[in-house]
């Protein structure tokens, strides 16, 4: 499974939703804009419905795509 193209597609997806998570809490708890928080909490939740988009892409395609 891990020399598998789209599975590697997405855990690079799921990381970049880590990364964003983490920095909009960063930003959100150190006092800091929330205009700007409120906009990274934003693009966390599409970046998050590309990544499910993608995992169940994965899912059909190793179901044989019936």
């Amino acid at each position: 499974m891990a020399d598998d193209p789209l599975f590697l597609i997405i855990v690079v997806a799921c990381l970049v939703v880590a990364g964003i998570l983490v920095w909009g809490i960063s930003v959100f708890g150190s006092g800091g804009d929330s205009k700007k928080s409120n906009k990274l909490m934003q693009l966390r939740i599409a970046a998050q419905f590309v990544a499910v988009v993608l995992i169940v892409a994965f899912a059909w395609f190793r179901m044989g795509g019936n």
